[in-house]
């Protein structure tokens, strides 16, 4: 007959449980066997340990295994004859008294919610779809061609697409503040790493000039405290260097691990890998509608349990 569970709560039960000490001292015997069989001690072989000494050494351990074994099996059994979700790792406390013949023991854990889905005739499933086309794959090697790029020192004024170094000073009523100013700092105009306004400012300027100038901070700027502010930039153009991509060529697709180096095989290899990217975010974005759908349907559910009356 099969024990009553204890309900401590909304998913928080208990359990108890028992073990045969008759089963525990055979199976800890079986294993202390089998472990006299290769044990190593001092003025002994291997195989020939007293078995009074090994059960001195690791009868303990060994009894802390096979107990922790024999109450998992116990455990396993009796929820799945219960057809219990148990949720988590259960925490088992011992309990005293009993008859000798076994060893008894409180499980506490907890199950999964018991979910009760509504009509999904009505839920809407958003299946995500992004194919992958030649500009797709243009867009990619582009990328690519950025990230193997060189730079040349240029003595001209800065442009789209140069890398310039600056120093800069930012200031809010004459007082400098945080994150607002930099030595030696590096950005590409064009990929709009910096505001607007501050690439404007710089883009024409040449080795060694400096300038000042207003910038207006977006009224959503992620420091609160600069929101819709307007600061005054000291800055001082260091370096200017033109970024040079590398041509699309055999030595290009050699250095993707095409070792034949050809173009065309690089690209179906390039737009393999995209596809496969691609299809596992639209396989997670469509389980997440579907999930959300699901929840939808659920929450209408609980709604309905709600509307009902209270038992008199």
């Amino acid at each position: 007959m099969l024990q009553e569970v204890e309900n401590l709560g909304a998913l928080q039960r208990r359990l108890d449980i028992s073990v045969s000490a008759e089963s525990l001292a055979k199976e800890v015997s079986l294993r202390l066997t089998k472990l006299a069989r290769s044990v190593k001690m001092p003025g002994f072989r291997p195989g020939k340990v007293p078995m009074k000494m090994i059960a001195s050494s690791y009868g303990p351990q060994v009894q802390a295994e096979v107990l922790n074994d024999k109450i998992g099996e116990a455990f396993n059994a009796e929820v799945s004859a219960r057809q219990l979700r148990v949720a988590g790792t259960p925490t088992v406390a011992p309990k005293t008294g009993g008859d000798g013949a076994r060893l008894t023991f409180s499980a506490t854990f907890e199950v999964y919610p018991e979910i009760t889905i509504g009509d999904l005739g009505a839920a809407a499933v958003d299946k995500a779809v992004c194919p992958v086309g030649e500009a797709e794959v243009d867009k990619t090697i582009e990328i690519m061609r950025r990230q193997r790029a060189t730079l040349h020192d240029v003595d001209r004024a800065a442009g789209e697409g140069d890398r310039v170094t600056v120093d800069y000073r930012g200031s809010v009523d004459g007082v400098a503040f945080d994150g607002g100013s930099s030595s030696d700092f590096p950005f590409v105009i064009g990929q709009g790493r910096m505001l607007p306004e501050f690439e404007a400012a710089v883009r024409g300027m040449s080795r060694g000039d400096s300038k000042t100038f207003p910038l207006t901070f977006p009224a959503d700027y992620r420091a609160a405290e600069l929101a819709g502010r307007t600061a005054s930039f000291d800055v001082t153009l260091k370096k200017v260097e033109q970024v040079e991509l590398p041509a699309v060529d055999a030595a290009f697709a050699r250095q993707l691990g095409v070792g034949d180096g050809d173009v065309a095989r690089m690209r179906e290899e390039v737009r393999g890998n995209l596809q496969r990217e691609v299809q596992s975010r639209l396989r997670a974005r469509t389980k997440d509608s579907v999930m959300s759908a699901l929840l939808g349907t659920w929450t209408r559910t609980a709604s309905a349990w709600r509307t009902w009356p209270e038992p008199t």
